[in-house]
This record gives structure tokens, C-alpha cells and sequence, in this order.
């Protein structure tokens, strides 16, 4: 007869103690001389018992045995019944690892839950989800089916478009942190797709914004041919980082897609960027590998075939135009399993409906949105992971890498008042941080905040970032609002993190930590050290790290600090002249003392929350009226300067001047040490209208638009990709005469020289005065300069290629200043000159 494992039965409800320790088992076995006969009650038989006695079957029987233990220790009557199912062959299952995974011919299914007192896997079906009907339900016992506080079981059998979810009972009591609550189908999170709707922004059956969930369930055919992909591993002071938002991305009518908004783009021709009146090779000054590639238009590579469908062919995000602007590395913006119906309701000021559209609220961190895909739930998520590795294999080919923006600061459950999904009804008091009376602490500004530095949790974030790295080949991530991923845990002491008490450690939840465990663990963890780390170093609730944030060496950061200096001086604010050369250094005052490099830095003029690089010069104020909130919304501080008008309609000088700051601060981007970055459609001069907050737009307020080809011109150039900080060996400081420059207060004017191992010297001036200036320029017997970009020149005379048909004529022009070593510029402008051999010495 077949030994079955147990669960509660009336048979064991009495007034004696249940006991659930094999040492306590041990140690009354021990005391037995002879161990008395046991009756086992046999689920399949309930009417037939076995006896066992001083046998060898008896001693691996009572290794599972529930015992109930009476005062004077006799064993007594225990009932077997394990968990059942008509589809499935049911067993106990193996507590790791965590998730649905697939092993011997079967899918273990093992979750934490530390504060339930049952579980319940749910089974659905595809067809039954969409008509919220659950197909099958295994309950686990709480002793066989439980490990620690691990919750498991092994079943084998078809698991064809089938899914599943969890149901935890236990304390529903908010002011002790649990909101269990067995009528709610729950959502594993380490499922590795989540399913709902299958299409971006549709409501769901009955209108609903939050049809009920489930998770994918592993099967054998999920391997994807990887064709030998790789890693690049790019060395982190070469990259030229490209935020982009998937759908806004390729939404746009202009990208003429059969699946618009979509990993997936089906079309044989690669689509350019559109000339907004400032075309992307006017803009933008890369550097990539050693290397400067200065874009006057794009040139486009044909699209591979797609795997696994010749009839189409496949085209990810437009790669070949991105690689040919000299971007190497991707930043994705939220592509984990999100609700963009969140906040789902009618915006009565532009007649459409709101929704959440940049993704920052997260539902499952293992899951890719599903929605982004053109699969969509088909095959019941599985082909929506592979659009997913499709799109990095893709971009790895093109020799582009993959960094994913990731948000473990909180989850879309928000505060007492949200739904409960996964984290929430799984075990509320782990996974959030709380105050003793159960309230959510909010450093996230969005209702809770992920407690990340708990030990369960600061694992879960390590396994989910593995995940991605091995399984799905990203090449690093960026964290959204990193601080709070510094601070204290619930219930935070030093024995619980760290083994041993330290003296004086008075930490209260939520309290900055030096050395913060998740962090150190992160950065120690043999596969993830190896990834990009980049933290957005501060949180909404006053914590600002930039500079500061624990880096172990490998993270690098956000650098704000950049973004608002650049802001303020290239506009003509006084007093930040000497900050300004701070940053085109890498920002050493920040970095160096630490040990750090200039690469530790990301430098960022514009990002996607904040005004566009357009609106950055044509707005001195916020314009958000579109997004519902009465214009409260957003950052009211933007350091922005709209040029002499507001608003996109103004006069040509105005609209020159604005054409001219925006090169300004492409140029400056792209000459300052560290890592520069670029915000999507700012290399074309993309308008929001004003507005510094889109996080609730579909529409052409986030969307990019594409079109023209081109060539692409390069021009090396190995000074502006440092891997240390500049010294006084190669870099010298000039004024408005060669080697004095002016730091005081009123100073708008910053150049220097920088020798450069392929050009030998250049030089960058940066004239932010609303006066012109002639400069003189630092003698180089035997040579002369001459001049490679002036952003107050007109197109196309504002960058000197080597095929722009009139350049002689053009040099000509400043024959008799540079005669003379000398060089006009104009207000709010900025140059770089080379140095060439003087024919005349």
C-alpha cells in the first residue's frame, strides 16, 4: 500500500498539542523500547487500515508523520490525505526553486508565504480565464505540502494553455500588516508571465480594468534559438545610452508597422527620423569605442529574417538607425507585466482617456509586458517572452546592448486602499515596508514602498535580476528612485541583517544604510557584478545619493547634479561657470574622491519625466493642464528658458536661438567625460507641448516619429571617452585669451584644449553670454585651427564635414580671424576646432 502524506482531518482536532518537529519525534521515539503498533488510515482505502510495526517501513513513515502527542507522549492515530486532483498526478514537490519550474517529467510549484496558515493552487485554463472561472483547485497541507515557510507541491500531467495563481488564508488585519484573503486568486511573484488582457489599453470582459490574472506555466517547448548570442560587454566609458519607451517608440503611424507600439515591428524597410527643423545630424556629436561619429543623416541596414517566420521580416526599435546615430546601449523603459489601465478614466480636457503610460508600477518583475508584444496572451505568454530575447538578440547583433529600467521601489498595490494582486496576499508584512501599526511607509510617492533590504526580498530582487541576465541576456539595469533600495527594512536590526548586534545601532525603519545589503549583495553576486548598475540615486522622500550612493566600485549613477548645472549655465545664469567645468570633466567633485571614475557618471541633459529637449528651450513653465490635475502636477522648477517667447509659435530669431541652444547641449552632452545619454526623440527636436509630466498620454505627446535616410559621417576622435579623469598633462583652461580663464561669478564663458592621441588637440569653447565675443586662440607653431562645429552657423555650415561640397569656401570665410589665431563667436553658441598643419609656416 502506498504511504500517503497528510493533511488536517477531525480525527486530529482534540484538546492535545499538535507537534510538527522531527526532534521532538526523535526524541520519543528514542524513549520507546519497543514502538507500539500505529494504525495509518489509507486515503484510497478509508475503509481499511495497515498496521506497521517495529519494521523498516515504520521508520520511513514516521520521518512524515503528524503527531499528535498526549500528556503522556504515547503515539496515537494519524490521517493521511494528500492533495487531489482529476487532471493531475499530485506529490508532495520540492520547496526551490521558488516559482513553477519544470523537472522530472512534471512542474514544481513552490512560493514563501511566512505568515499563511493555507494555501491553495489554482489551475485555469486559457478560456476559463477570460470568463474568470478558476479550472481546478489543489489544496496543500500545511505539513506535507510546506517546507520552512515554503509552500510546494509536483504535479504531472497536460499543462497545455493552462495557468495558475494562488489562494492565501490566514490574518486579514491591516494594523498587523496582513490583508490575506482567500477569495482572491493571487499572483505567483516569481511566475515568469502574467496574463490578462491581451491587448494595450482594451478594457476587459465587462469593461473591466482589472480582470482577474494568472501566470504562466512552464512547458518543454520553451527553448529559444539564441544563435550563439553573447554578451558584448562594452566597456561602460564607450556607451552612448538611448531612453526609449517601447511603445511610444514605434506607435506612430510614420513608423508604418503592422504591429505598432510592439517588441515586433513587421516591415522590410527601416524608417528614418523626421527633420523637425532640426535634423538629427545638426544635433548630435557621439563617441562610441575611441570613436566620434558626427550624424548628418541616418543610413539604414537591411532587417534580418525573423526566426521561425520567413514570410515576414523582423525590425526591433529601428536598431540599424539607432547604431548608426552611434548609440550602442538601449535604456528600456519599464517593460515588466504593468496595468496601464491603472488609473483608467475620462481626461474631459482632451476629450480621451488616461492611462498609464510610462509603466512605473510594477504588477510581476519577472513577467515582460505582455501588452508590448504582438503575440499578446497567444500560447499563453510563451510567445511573448521569445518577441521579448528576439528584440535583444537582434539588438545584439547590431552592436547595441540592452539595459532595462527597473522598478523595485513599489508595486502597482500601492497603499491599504489598493488591490490585492500578488505581493499584497501573499504576505503583505514581507514584501512592504510598515509601520508597527501596519501603515505603508511612501518614500516612492506612489502609496508603498518594496522592502527591499528584508532578506526575502533583497533575495527575490537578486534572483529576478539573474533571471534577466541569464534567461532573457540583458545587459544591465538602471533603478528607478535606487535610494530607497538603501534604506532600512521593516523591522530593522542589525542581528537580522548582519548575524550580530552592533553596538549603538538605533536604526529605525526606513533609515539610510552605509552599507545597504541588497546593494551588497548585488554587487558581489558573481553574475551580476559583470552587468551595468546604474541607480537613479535619490527618492521622493528626501533622499538625494548622487555622488554618495554605496557603489562598491561597479554602480554608476543618474547624474542629476549634471543635468541641472548644464541647465543653468548653457541658459546664461551666472555663477556656475566653474560647476560647468566640473562637469565637462566628468564630474570629479562628485566621483573621484570615492574612487570612482568619470564612466561612474551618467550624464543627461533631458529624460522622460521632465521637459523634452525642445520644450527644455522654447517653455519657462510648465504647461500640464492636458493631464487632468489643474497644472499640479509635474516639476514646477525646470531651470528651462524658452528663448524670448513661450510656446512652440514664435518669431524666427526666437526659433534660431532655441535651433542653436539645442546643439548647445547636444554638443556639450557629447564633450563632457563620463556617459552621455539621450532621451528619445530629442535627437529630432520632439515637442510635448509644455508638458514635463506625459506619464498618462497614448497619444502624439509621447509617440516618435520617423522618417528621411541618409549617410553617416564619423570623425575619430579619442579625448572624450576617458577612462580616468583629465589631468593639468592633457587638458588646459582658456578664457577669452589663451590659458586665463574667468571663474568668478559673472563668468558665462568656459573652453579648453584637450590633446587627443588621433587629433592631436581640440579645442571646445562654450560662449553662454547674450553678448558676442572674438576669443583668441592658443598659438601651435606649425599649425593652425580650424573649425569642426558652430552651433551659430546655419545649416549646413554649422558642422564642417569632409564631403560638405562648399566646406573650402566655408573655412575660407574665417580665413582672416584664424590668420590671426583669433575666432567670432556669436552669443549662446559653442565650437570645437581641430588643429591642421599651416601650409603657410
Amino acid at each position: 500500500m502506498e504511504l500517503l502524506q497528510f493533511t488536517s482531518s477531525p480525527l486530529l482536532h482534540g484538546s492535545s498539542k499538535f507537534i510538527n518537529s522531527p526532534e521532538f519525534y526523535k526524541s520519543k521515539l528514542s524513549n520507546l523500547k519497543k514502538p507500539p503498533t500505529t494504525t495509518f488510515r489509507c486515503c484510497n482505502h478509508p475503509n481499511k487500515t495497515s498496521h506497521f510495526a517495529n519494521s523498516k517501513a515504520f521508520e520511513n513513515v514516521t520521518k512524515n508523520l503528524v503527531i499528535r502527542a498526549s500528556k503522556s507522549a504515547e503515539l496515537e492515530t494519524a490521517v493521511i490525505k494528500k492533495p487531489q486532483s482529476q487532471r493531475f498526478q499530485v506529490s508532495k514537490g520540492y520547496p526551490t526553486p521558488f516559482g513553477a519550474t519544470l523537472r522530472d517529467g512534471g512542474v514544481n510549484f513552490s512560493i514563501f508565504s511566512s505568515n499563511a496558515v493555507s494555501a491553495t493552487l489554482c489551475l485555469i485554463t486559457l478560456s476559463d480565464l477570460q470568463e474568470n472561472k478558476v479550472t481546478e483547485e489543489i489544496a496543500l497541507d500545511s505539513f506535507a505540502n510546506k517546507t520552512g515557510d515554503v509552500w510546494h507541491v509536483f504535479l504531472k500531467g497536460d499543462f497545455k494553455d493552462m495557468l495558475y495563481g494562488y489562494k492565501f488564508d490566514g490574518k486579514f488585519s491591516p494594523q498587523e500588516g496582513h490583508y490575506f484573503d482567500p477569495t482572491k486568486i493571487v499572483l505567483d511573484p516569481y511566475a515568469k508571465a502574467v496574463i490578462s488582457r491581451a491587448q494595450f489599453g482594451v478594457l476587459g470582459p465587462d469593461e473591466n480594468c482589472w480582470p482577474q490574472m494568472a501566470c504562466l506555466v512552464p512547458t518543454p517547448e520553451d527553448e529559444f534559438d539564441w544563435e550563439g548570442d553573447l554578451p558584448l560587454k562594452y566597456p561602460q566609458r564607450d556607451l552612448i545610452i538611448y531612453e526609449v519607451h517601447v511603445r511610444g517608440f514605434t506607435r506612430h503611424e510614420s513608423s508604418k508597422s503592422e504591429h505598432p507600439g510592439t517588441y515586433l515591428d513587421e516591415k522590410n524597410s527601416i524608417i528614418g527620423l523626421q527633420s523637425k527643423g532640426i535634423s538629427a545630424g545638426h544635433l548630435i556629436l557621439c563617441r562610441t569605442s575611441h570613436f566620434v561619429p558626427l550624424v548628418k543623416e541616418i543610413k539604414h541596414l537591411p532587417p534580418p529574417n525573423p526566426q521561425n517566420d520567413s514570410s515576414t521580416s523582423i525590425l526591433f526599435f529601428d536598431l540599424s538607425l539607432r547604431k548608426d546615430l552611434g548609440i550602442n546601449c538601449l535604456e528600456l523603459m519599464p517593460c515588466h507585466e504593468f496595468n496601464e489601465l491603472e488609473y483608467f478614466s475620462y481626461n474631459s480636457v482632451l476629450g480621451d482617456y488616461k492611462v498609464n503610460f510610462w509603466g512605473y508600477s510594477t504588477i510581476n518583475y519577472f513577467s515582460p509586458m505582455i501588452r508590448y508584444s504582438s503575440a499578446g496572451i497567444r500560447n499563453c505568454g510563451h510567445d511573448a517572452i521569445n518577441e521579448f530575447k528576439l528584440l535583444v538578440k537582434e539588438a545584439h547583433k547590431r552592436g547595441i546592448e540592452v539595459v532595462m529600467d527597473v522598478v523595485f521601489n513599489h508595486t502597482v498595490e500601492g497603499n491599504d486602499k489598493g488591490p490585492i494582486l500578488s505581493f499584497r496576499g501573499v504576505d503583505n508584512s514581507v514584501y512592504y515596508m510598515l509601520a508597527p501599526k501596519g501603515e505603508f511607509y511612501n518614500y516612492s510617492g506612489c502609496g508603498n514602498t518594496f522592502n527591499c533590504n528584508h532578506p526575502v526580498v533583497r533575495q527575490f530582487i537578486v534572483d529576478c535580476l539573474r533571471y534577466w541576465v541569464t534567461e532573457m541576456h540583458v545587459d544591465g539595469f538602471r533603478f528607478d528612485l535606487a535610494s530607497i533600495m538603501t534604506r532600512g527594512s521593516s523591522l530593522w536590526d542589525s542581528v537580522n541583517v548582519y548575524g550580530i548586534p552592533i553596538e549603538g545601532d538605533l536604526l529605525t525603519t526606513g533609515t539610510p544604510l552605509r552599507s545597504p545589503p541588497l546593494i551588497d549583495l548585488i554587487s558581489n553576486d558573481p553574475i551580476l557584478r559583470g552587468v551595468k548598475l546604474i541607480a537613479e540615486a535619490w527618492d521622493t522622500g528626501g533622499l538625494y545619493q548622487v555622488g554618495i550612493f554605496p557603489h562598491w566600485g561597479i554602480w554608476s549613477e543618474w547624474n542629476g547634479k549634471y543635468r541641472d548645472i548644464v541647465r543653468q549655465f548653457i541658459k546664461g545664469t551666472d555663477g556656475f561657470a566653474g560647476a560647468f567645468a566640473e562637469c565637462l570633466c566628468g564630474s570629479p567633485n562628485l566621483y573621484q574622491e570615492g574612487g570612482r571614475k568619470p564612466w561612474n557618471s551618467i550624464n543627461f541633459v533631458c529624460a522622460h519625466d521632465g521637459f523634452s529637449l525642445a520644450d527644455l528651450v522654447s517653455y519657462n513653465k510648465k504647461h500640464n493642464l492636458a493631464n487632468g490635475e489643474d497644472n499640479n502636477d509635474g516639476e514646477t522648477h525646470n531651470n528651462s528658458w524658452n528663448c524670448g517667447q513661450e510656446g512652440e509659435f514664435a518669431n524666427i530669431l526666437v526659433k534660431k536661438l532655441r535651433r542653436r541652444q539645442m546643439r548647445n547641449f547636444f554638443l556639450c552632452l557629447m564633450v563632457s567625460q563620463g556617459v552621455p545619454m539621450i532621451s528619445m526623440g530629442d535627437e529630432y527636436g520632439h515637442t510635448k507641448g509644455g508638458n514635463n509630466n506625459t506619464y498618462c498620454h497614448d497619444n502624439d505627446v509621447n509617440l516618435c516619429t520617423l522618417l528621411i535616410s541618409g549617410t553617416l559621417l564619423t570623425h575619430e576622435c579619442e579625448s572624450l571617452g576617458l577612462s580616468d579623469f583629465p589631468t593639468a598633462d592633457r587638458l588646459q583652461w582658456h578664457g577669452h585669451a589663451p590659458g586665463l580663464p574667468d571663474w568668478s561669478d559673472k563668468s558665462r564663458f568656459v573652453a579648453f584644449t584637450l590633446i587627443d592621441s588621433v587629433k592631436g588637440e581640440i579645442y571646445v569653447a562654450f560662449n553662454a553670454s547674450h553678448l558676442p565675443v572674438i576669443i583668441s586662440l592658443p598659438k601651435r607653431p606649425g599649425y593652425r585651427w580650424e573649425p569642426l562645429v558652430d552651433t551659430s552657423k546655419p545649416e549646413p555650415f554649422d558642422f564642417l564635414s569632409s564631403d560638405l561640397p562648399a566646406k573650402e569656401i566655408a573655412i575660407k570665410q574665417y580665413a582672416p580671424f584664424l590668420d590671426a589665431n583669433l575666432y567670432p563667436m556669436l552669443s549662446y553658441s559653442s565650437i570645437i576646432l581641430l588643429l591642421s598643419p599651416d601650409e603657410n609656416a
